[in-house]
């Protein structure tokens, strides 16, 4: 039997994130202004929190592009602050700003591979090269 006969969820698999998350957490990053910090998640994430509890504020982006376009296709996390639950479905997650070491990121994984976001681009599996992502 042929292996194209063997199906599994998608990017688009709606029950994937309908379900909670596996818990990932990252502590401590050197996201420090000058220092492109990376972070590659084992597995697409259902969401992700960003904590900032530096003294300046952190830049966040889904491409390694996106802090060095101008204007940035990125978000800002302010000092001392968290943000929200976002519902994003990344496999990475770049930042730069902050102070050595005050980044801590938390976030709910599916069980859907890296591999399943196809969109392939010069920086890897993200999104980068999408509209407003870098």
């Amino acid at each position: 039997m042929g292996s194209s006969n063997i199906y599994t969820a998608g990017l688009n698999n709606v029950g994937s994130y309908q379900v909670s998350g596996q818990p990932y957490l990252s502590g401590a990053i050197n996201a420090q202004n000058g220092t492109l910090a990376q972070l590659d998640f084992p597995a697409v994430t259902r969401w992700i929190q960003i904590t900032n509890s530096g003294s300046l504020p952190l830049n966040y982006s889904f491409s390694a592009l996106g802090p060095q376009t101008t204007p940035g296709n990125m978000g800002v996390v302010l000092a001392n602050t968290t943000t929200p639950r976002m519902e994003f479905k990344v496999t990475q997650l770049f930042m730069t700003g902050g102070v050595d070491g005050g980044t801590f990121v938390a976030a709910g994984l599916t069980n859907l591979p890296v591999a399943r976001v196809d969109n392939i681009s010069p920086s890897g599996s993200n999104w980068s090269g999408s509209l407003g992502v870098g």
